[in-house]
């Protein structure tokens, strides 16, 4: 056997070790040579010893990987961000764009108002963090647009996204080394917050999260398929992972909210948009125990189930158009123009056990009802008549009809209907029986044309202060035509009487209805803008967003063309190199067993992966997308083309790799200094933004510039109207977030060659603010205050006047042919809804002895006080001779409604 046996050689040292170091020396080169390394090869080598003369601590193996060049060089590029970012900040000194909103968001955090917005609230706390530590107080209106350096999401959210991926990295680099270290679980806690943070600013940091989590699948596969790993440990990997990258990050996300609902403690615009429960958790916003049950006769307020539970609503203004009635909306705040009383009309009582000892009437289902509004002493009426925006077939007008001492027509009755599915109870099982106060959902059903009593998100125009429609649908989608009662009085009910109140909700009620009203609000943004964009057009630059104009001065946002195009090269590079590769592989060549191919191919990919889905899904939405919203996979293309570059470039001397570095740093350095204008506001010539113009569809105006420079000196004076800009009008009720706004110039208005026409004040010329961010785009006008009932005039007794009963529509009174005739002349133009309100409409039967009987609506019957049983009634008889107009009208109505009576 001794014969046979061979001695083995020794085993040679891995490759850079000390033993080899001495092929890679010479006495001209007594250092290790080390170019044929690259720079994560010299960093492993050094943190396992490998190198001489290299301490460990210059190449740390896991966490950060940085060289202390490679900080210095890192804190060298935050110092030019900063200063880039901070140059000019303070000009122009006014608001743009979406500071519109952010803006007063967090003027309302200040001011513990509640409000609803289709974003997280982490970015706007920071914000309102900002402002409240340099004392802001919060009644800064932000109306006027200008800089878009300050008030935006966009910053937080890129902050967070490039904070998740570095934290992201380096616990992978800290993986790789040994797990399971103190410094392995503070990279991963910190991805978990990052992510949590990422969230919180908008919703696209769910794509982040998604990045990191096929990231993390792709470890744990790798993981359970190696045999080396025993179950044990990989479930150690798991619930690591599980329990930092999505408890941590969830639990991070639903604090923001607690913090959210602890500072908006009171009432404020947002109201309408949350339900009724959650509306009392609101200061100013509770209301007193309430009688549980519903009789003939109880004072009531009717609440909407399914659009945010606005109250049923009525005020003194009519239609413009249609039965020129008395308006029936839905409103979502508290008002006296809420309260509705409830009539009896059933002739013969249903069989009931309901019926109280002290003679209450309780409401049950087939009694029919009428519903009187107390104010102005109007009945809920409807009739076959289209109503004033949803002109359809199915959908008829509802309105308030009658006056007093006027019994109103059928078209008053409505029939009970209890939804019994919608109102069970465990609390109160008398609900689906008889109608209880916040505990049954009914429906109101109109006994001559069967519709349904019916709203929905629909706002009616700014002659009924913009608040939601309400209509009788014959074809109503079931959860649109539920109704409850919110409140009930009754003067015959004793004060020991059954009462009820709302069930406060908790957190996670609160929390998950919030998420509801976000997602429907965001997905409810689908009207177009001047400059929105698709995502097809952003990867190429297409155009930009026009944020601000004014003193010859513009604000544009339009990317870095040089680092926009490389990150496009990039990506499209990537895409080809690896379908590349994988036909390659279907050829038999063993590309994928070269490291160096797997190593980028490896970071390209987490990249690209990161770019396609922080871009992709914007092709599925339907919303109002613009350019800013490719930001965060912007942020990946650029990694990705730092990536591609390191590999092309890898074969190539240091020297030479610098050297194409710095070119490129300088084309982007030129690009941006050529462009700087366009995001500070500074002069620019027409000239050279005729020369900047690279892009056809860069629709920046360069007609808004000046010629020269010098003539900047003199400018003090808004742009004059030119073709390349933007209109801007203002309004007389413009809704504070949604229509154009209007930046005056008062300095250019005390010059004495400036002339501005009488009723049209001094504009500059710029787009809207953005409305893909206005939540409230389909909530009716908070600030508006329902109108109050005016007290009609009180008529002499001894004035006596021939009446007769009309039970339908009316004459169109004199005063709605305001609306007629501005109608014909335009359709923008809005008709004068107060001077109709308080002008008061006459039908007059005899010339001489008309008495002015208040008749908001021009439609119902003037019923005129009866004269005294002891004094005799002096009837006037009309003098033949042509009629008068109204006189015609009223004539010929009566003919078509009573024909039998034409003798």
């Amino acid at each position: 056997m001794s014969g046979n046996f061979r001695v083995r050689r020794p085993a040679s040292p891995p490759s850079g070790a000390a033993g080899s170091a001495a092929s890679l020396t010479s006495a001209r080169f007594p250092h290790p040579r080390q170019d044929h390394l690259d720079a994560d090869a010299r960093r492993e080598a050094a943190s396992k010893g490998y190198l001489p003369g290299k301490s460990k601590s210059n190449f740390p193996p896991g966490g950060l990987n940085l060289t202390s060049g490679e900080v210095k060089l890192l804190i060298g590029i935050v110092l030019v961000a900063a200063a880039v970012r901070l140059y000019r900040i303070s000009r122009p000194n006014s608001v743009v764009f979406d500071e519109v909103h952010f803006g007063k968001f967090a003027s309302r955090y200040i001011k513990t108002q509640y409000f609803v917005d289709v974003h997280p609230p982490l970015a706007k706390l920071l914000i309102t963090l900002a402002a409240f530590l340099f004392g802001y107080d919060g009644h800064f209106d932000f109306k006027d647009i200008g800089n878009p350096g300050t008030i935006l999401l966009d910053s937080p959210l890129i902050f967070f996204t490039s904070l998740s991926i570095f934290s992201w990295v380096g616990f992978c680099n800290e993986d790789k080394h040994k797990p399971f270290t103190e410094s392995w679980w503070t990279w991963l806690i910190l991805s978990g917050l990052s992510l949590g943070a990422v969230v919180s600013c908008k919703w696209v940091g769910l794509f982040t999260i998604a990045t990191v989590g096929l990231s993390t699948i792709y470890q744990l596969w790798i993981l359970i398929t190696d045999i080396r790993v025993p179950p044990t440990l990989f479930l150690r990997h798991f619930m690591a992972r599980a329990i930092c990258l999505i408890a941590i990050p969830l639990i991070f996300y639903m604090t923001m909210f607690q913090i959210h609902f602890m500072i908006l403690g009171s009432s404020g615009e947002g109201d309408g948009f949350m339900s009724s429960e959650f509306q009392h958790t609101l200061g100013g916003r509770g209301m007193h125990d309430t009688f549980a049950d519903v009789a003939v006769g109880s004072q009531v307020t009717i609440r909407h189930v399914n659009t945010q539970g606005g109250y049923l609503h009525s005020h003194p203004s009519v239609y413009p158009g249609g039965s020129k009635q008395q308006q029936i909306t839905l409103y979502p705040h508290r008002d006296a123009n809420n309260d509705w009383r409830v009539v009896n009309t059933t002739h013969v009582d249903p069989p009931s056990n309901f019926n109280a000892p002290n003679g209450l009437r309780y409401l049950v289902p087939g009694m029919r009802i009428k519903l009187n509004h107390i104010n102005t002493d109007k009945m809920l009426h409807s009739h076959d008549i289209r109503p004033p925006v949803s002109e359809v077939e199915f959908q008829n007008e509802v309105s308030g009809y009658g006056a007093p001492g006027f019994q109103g027509d059928a078209n008053d009755e409505w029939i009970v209907e209890i939804d019994e599915l919608a109102s069970r109870d465990s609390r109160d099982r008398e609900a689906v029986k008889r109608i209880r106060t916040l505990r049954t959902k009914f429906r109101l059903r109109h006994a001559l044309t069967g519709c349904y009593l019916f709203s929905h998100k629909v706002k009616l125009p700014e002659w009924a202060f913009e608040q939601q429609e309400v209509t009788c649908n014959k074809n109503a989608v079931r959860a649109n035509s539920l109704w409850f009662v919110e409140t009930s009085m009754h003067p015959d009910l004793p004060d020991d009487a059954p009462k009820v109140n709302y069930r406060l909700p908790g957190f996670f009620a609160k929390f998950l209805e919030l998420q509801q009203v976000m997602w429907t609000t965001n997905a409810g943004l689908t009207d177009r803008h001047l400059f929105d964009s698709r995502p097809e057009s952003w990867p190429r630059l297409r155009r930009g967003i026009n944020f601000w104009v004014k003193d010859h001065r513009q604000i544009y946002l339009i990317g870095n063309a040089t680092v926009w195009m490389l990150s496009t090269l990039a990506v499209a590079a990537y895409i080809t190199f690896r379908g590349l590769l994988i036909l390659r592989e279907k050829r038999g060549y063993k590309d994928f067993n070269n490291s160096t191919v797997v190593k980028y191919d490896n970071l390209c990919g987490f990249l690209f992966m990161g770019w396609a889905l922080h871009y992709g899904p914007f092709f599925i939405m339907g919303r109002q997308l613009f350019l800013h919203h490719y930001l965060p996979a912007l942020y990946f293309a650029i990694l990705l083309f730092c990536g591609v570059f390191d590999f092309l470039t890898s074969k190539l001397r240091p020297k030479i790799r610098l050297q194409i570095a710095a070119v490129l740093c300088i084309l982007v350095i030129w690009n941006f200094s050529k462009f700087s204008p366009l995001a500070y506001g500074t002069p620019w010539t027409k000239k050279s933004c005729e020369a900047a113009q690279w892009g056809k569809h860069w629709d920046f105006s360069c007609k808004d510039f000046l010629d020269d420079y010098s003539q900047y000196n003199a400018v003090g004076a808004p742009p004059t109207p030119t073709d390349g800009a933007i209109r801007v009008i203002q309004t007389t009720m413009s809704d504070p977030f949604r229509g154009q706004v209007v930046v005056e110039d008062k300095a250019a208005a005390n010059q004495k060659d400036l002339k501005v026409d009488e009723g049209e004040s001094t504009s500059v010329y710029i787009p809207k603010a953005e409305p893909g961010r206005d939540i409230f785009a389909e909530a009716p006008v908070k600030d508006i205050r329902s109108q109050d009932m005016p007290q009609p005039p009180k008529a002499p007794a001894a004035v006596v006047v021939e009446m007769k009963q009309i039970s339908s529509v009316i004459p169109e009174p004199v005063v709605q042919k305001e609306y007629a005739a501005k109608d014909e002349k335009s359709k923008d133009e809005k008709p004068n809804v107060e001077k109709a309100e308080t002008e008061q409409v006459q039908i007059q039967t005899a010339p001489a002895s008309s008495v002015p009987v208040e008749d908001n609506e021009g439609v119902d019957p003037v019923i005129p006080p009866a004269a005294p049983a002891d004094e005799p009634q002096k009837a006037e008889v009309k003098e033949h001779g042509p009629l008068g107009e109204a006189d015609a009208a009223a004539e010929k109505v009566a003919l078509e409604l009573y024909p039998e009576e034409a003798d």
